[in-house]
């Protein structure tokens, strides 16, 4: 697994289901969790064509994601509204938090 900060890249996200939102840019989240795990937004069929899929050093599994996007690109520094997939509330807070220490803020 590849380190993003304090967290890892992981494919262990079976199961994960929607459990809240955040308003970023791509921008913020590459700076907070490194490149996407899924990049794909020429996919114009696709539900998920954006996605970040991560775990923090205590066990909580996050996903960011784009959803029924079919194909839009945000730009780098337009908010979009994407969302956070986890096994519980737990992610939305990690996924926050992390934002909010990288950049002193939260929506």
């Amino acid at each position: 697994m590849t380190t993003l900060n304090s967290y890892t890249r992981t494919h262990d996200i079976n199961g994960t289901h929607l459990q809240g939102y955040i308003e970023a840019t791509f921008d913020e989240l590459v700076k907070a969790f490194g490149t996407p795990c899924r990049h794909d937004p020429a996919t114009e069929h696709e539900k998920v064509t954006i996605e970040w899929c991560l775990k923090s050093p205590d066990g909580i599994v996050a996903t960011v994601y784009d959803w029924k996007g079919y194909g839009y690109q945000p730009s780098p520094h337009e908010t979009y509204h994407w969302h956070i997939g986890g096994y519980n509330s737990r992610a939305v807070t990690m996924v926050h938090n992390a934002v909010k220490i990288k950049y002193a803020y939260l929506d």
